[in-house]
């Protein structure tokens, strides 16, 4: 009898979540929007605290009016999974790296050392180059907001790197993009591609030897447990992709567009102060954990990713790597 009452009070919880769930889904009056972002980072991490920013600006700019939900951690599955759901209109918002499945051109972002600095990235994000660009994934139903950030990428390890010499065999984890493939393949590593959720595990275990990601991410998701030593290679700047439903947008009225696109930009400025003001703190407390920083020249691994850029330039030509080379240094 017992029993029979647990699995009784267990599909009652199962419904009423699942009621629950559909209600919030929902608007919840004739009045309120609500939007839903999704993303897969831990809610310590700039992201997620960015992201509350841009909840903040909009709820009090439309006066309640638009109500918005924030999903960390891959609460509603993982970055390749929210992002299709935006596709489909079946979510509204996604802030993720993952776009790849509808059209590599905006990796052109990501080749490596194509950015000298922040600043750099920063002004052709914003600039007339990252509009364009963005604008080729509407026809898949997304409207990149505003660029994110994302960082300069860094490698961890369990063994000291110098040199891409150092690099020859290595099993390193890399996101599931072929640009981040194709990079560590030029470098001599042996890049293993799999999803982030899997990444703690996989370096727990030893099914990878080392990761790359910006500092934030491996601090925030506590890397220095399992990694020894934190490479300051510089090798790739990412952004991350602030989404929306563009049939969700479109939906809404004029005020309510200017409410989210003025909000989206205002929060990928403050998530890039606020990265830059963390990181060597978050280096700090690296270091003082345990990890060994190692800093590389990097003139070496630049000589090395010349292959990258041939292989990006036969899929979609030269003239867009030159026009962003020649924006980032006017």
């Amino acid at each position: 009898m017992k029993y029979m009452r647990g699995i009784v009070i267990s599909l009652l919880f199962v419904l009423g979540f699942s009621l629950v769930f559909v209600f919030f889904t929902q608007k919840e009056d004739d009045k309120t929007i609500l939007i839903r972002i999704g993303h897969d980072q831990p809610v310590v991490n700039e992201r997620h605290i960015a992201l509350t920013h841009f909840k903040e600006l909009v709820e009090e700019r439309s006066n309640g009016e638009i109500r918005v939900e924030i999903y960390p951690q891959g609460l509603l599955g993982n970055e390749a999974t929210l992002t299709e759901s935006v596709s489909f209109d079946d979510l509204e918002m996604v802030a993720t790296s993952s776009t790849n499945q509808y059209g590599s051109l905006i990796s052109v972002f990501e080749l490596p050392y194509l950015f000298d600095s922040y600043e750099e990235a920063w002004a052709t994000l914003d600039g007339e180059i990252g509009r364009e660009v963005a604008d080729t994934y509407l026809d898949n139903n997304l409207r990149i907001l505003a660029y994110f950030e994302n960082g300069f990428r860094q490698i961890t390890s369990n063994r000291p790197i110098y040199s891409p010499e150092d690099l020859k065999g290595l099993k390193i984890r890399t996101p599931e993009f072929p640009m981040s493939i194709q990079v560590f393949n030029a470098l001599g590593a042996n890049p293993t591609p799999m999803g982030f959720g899997e990444l703690y595990t996989a370096l727990q275990q030893g099914t990878v030897d080392a990761q790359e990601n910006p500092v934030a991410n491996a601090y925030t998701n506590k890397f220095q447990e399992v990694q020894d030593y934190l490479i300051m290679t510089n090798h790739q700047y990412m952004p991350v992709h602030l989404i929306i439903s563009d049939e969700f947008f479109q939906s809404l009225s004029k005020e309510y567009q200017e409410i989210i696109q003025k909000s989206a930009q205002e929060s990928a400025e403050f998530h890039r102060q606020l990265l830059r003001e963390r990181e060597q703190q978050m280096i700090d407390e690296l270091v003082a954990d345990g990890m060994k920083v190692i800093e590389v020249d990097t003139e070496p691994f630049k000589e090395k990713v010349g292959p990258v850029y041939e292989w990006f330039a036969r899929i979609h030509g030269q003239e867009i790597i030159d026009r962003i080379l020649k924006a980032a240094k006017s």
